[in-house]
């Protein structure tokens, strides 16, 4: 059983063993990562095959499932269009390159872990291997001053937090419980919701370190600087798939607490709202790019979390949808802010002046992934957001659905607002930006994928309520 069910977290970690050995000589930076892509591409394919396994391993800590098994898709896809994004690696010194990217596969590996793992201590111990690797490349910036410092310090500091508040709820559960086996919280934890104020208190500190990851309220105070201050490749992993990682685990958690509307719900629908209208309103008076898409995750979360603590099959289903969207919108926006930015500087508004005719596809993957953002149909984007707040409504969140509707329209303008400059500010005599045709490709890919992905949503979003029917 071993060597089926576990092949993608063998995959994943013999390619980190691989990229540690390339560390000790010197290779170039194109050999690096044309190595990356081959070994991430074979284990997307082993990942993919992988679907429809089962099993529980390592004394029942560590569950292979359905909805395990695509996230694990999820996450390794994403680290695969992170290295294409980042072919050059042109805002990570030259001689970390190699460890770079080893340390963010070893990233991505705490969070395959994390997908699995069913047990409170598996899935501490899967989430400090996914951040204690981010701590390293954070740092990894070349020529951008200290910014890229301070960044790092606080990531390890909010981070140390997050993981010290989260401690104190699991002994919190264990105090109470005696187990920290999920199964066994199912069974045990929900009559306790009901009874002991403790038991909301212990359920939302574990969740801190969750919050954390997904930059949402009140954890998300780090995400501006770090995605200011870190490269432009380091931000798109950050942006992304610590985020997928920590919606798993918050429905796992939400399941855990029940499926009834208790106070661990509207706990949740407070930390949704205020995650919502702190992001947006503070996104609009954004000039950097990547600061604005830093107050943009934080709504995100908030609209991501309606769809979790709704606590059943639509609005799960539809939260899994959604970050799945969230991933590909941001990776679309970041691949953009990649390519315009060939020294791994920053990009302001001014950036985005005439890029329609500096280069069509840099303007149009941006258009069509902001559009996704903001909810425009036929995106990914706006099918997530209809489907989220459908299964809000059907649950009886009508005043929650309107908060994050009026959200939504305060985020259209900022979105559309990097569509304008793109297409309607002056091109002040700008030069023309070659893309390769290896960017060429994942520009087309973004496009089509946020749009087809939106318009015919049947096979992704079966396989999100397949998911969810093994947590229901």
């Amino acid at each position: 059983m071993l060597n089926t069910v576990f092949m993608p977290e063998i995959a994943l970690m013999l390619m980190t063993l691989v990229l540690f050995f390339m560390t000790l000589g010197k290779f170039r930076t194109g050999t690096v990562q044309a190595a990356s892509l081959v070994m991430a591409a074979v284990t997307l394919v082993i990942t993919i095959a992988s679907i429809g396994t089962q099993g529980l391993m390592f004394y029942d800590v560590y569950k292979i499932d359905a909805l395990s098994q695509l996230f694990k898709v999820v996450i390794v896809l994403g680290l695969f269009l992170v290295f294409y994004l980042g072919t050059g690696l042109t805002g990570i010194e030259e001689k970390l390159h190699t460890e770079y990217n080893m340390f963010i596969s070893i990233s991505a590996l705490g969070l395959v872990f994390l997908s699995s793992s069913v047990e409170l201590l598996t899935i501490l111990l899967s989430l400090e291997i996914s951040s204690y690797a981010l701590y390293v490349v954070i740092p990894f910036r070349r020529g951008q001053g200290r910014i890229h410092v301070e960044a790092g310090i606080k990531y390890i500091l909010f981070g140390a937090a997050s993981t010290g508040l989260t401690l104190y709820g699991m002994s919190y559960i264990f105090g109470l419980v005696h187990t920290t086996y999920l199964s066994e919280l199912t069974l045990k934890l929900p009559g306790l919701v009901a009874t002991q104020p403790l038991a909301v208190i212990a359920i939302v500190l574990v969740m801190t370190a969750f919050f954390y990851k997904l930059a949402m309220f009140p954890m998300h105070f780090w995400a501006p600087d770090v995605y200011q201050g870190a490269a432009n490749e380091t931000t798109s992993f950050v942006a992304t798939l610590p985020k997928v990682g920590a919606v798993l685990l918050l429905l796992r958690f939400v399941s855990v607490a029940g499926v009834d509307i208790t106070q661990v719900t509207w706990v949740l629908a407070a930390i949704a709202v205020m995650s919502m209208v702190f992001g947006n309103f503070s996104a609009l008076v954004q000039t950097d790019l990547k600061r604005l898409l830093a107050y943009s995750s934080i709504a995100h979360a908030g609209y991501v979390m309606i769809g979790i603590l709704t606590a059943d099959e639509m609005g799960m289903a539809a939260a899994i949808f959604y970050v799945i969207g969230y991933l590909l919108m941001n990776l679309g926006a970041f691949y953009v802010i990649y390519n315009i930015a060939p020294k791994g500087e920053n990009v302001t508004f001014d950036d985005l002046k005439g890029l329609s005719r500096r280069s069509p596809l840099l303007a149009l993957t941006l258009l069509v992934s902001v559009f996704g953002m903001a909810g425009v149909p036929p995106t990914i984007g706006f099918m997530g957001k209809f489907m989220i707040f459908t299964g809000a409504l059907h649950k009886g969140f009508y005043a929650l659905v309107v908060i994050a509707v009026m959200n939504a329209a305060v985020a259209s303008y900022y979105y559309l607002k990097m569509a304008r400059a793109a297409y309607c500010a002056a091109d002040d005599a700008q030069e023309a930006i070659i893309l390769p045709f290896s960017a060429k490709i994942m520009g087309t890919f973004f496009i089509l994928a946020i749009i087809l992905i939106g318009a015919l949503p049947q096979s992704i979003l079966a396989a999100a309520k397949a998911a969810v029917a093994t947590l229901l």
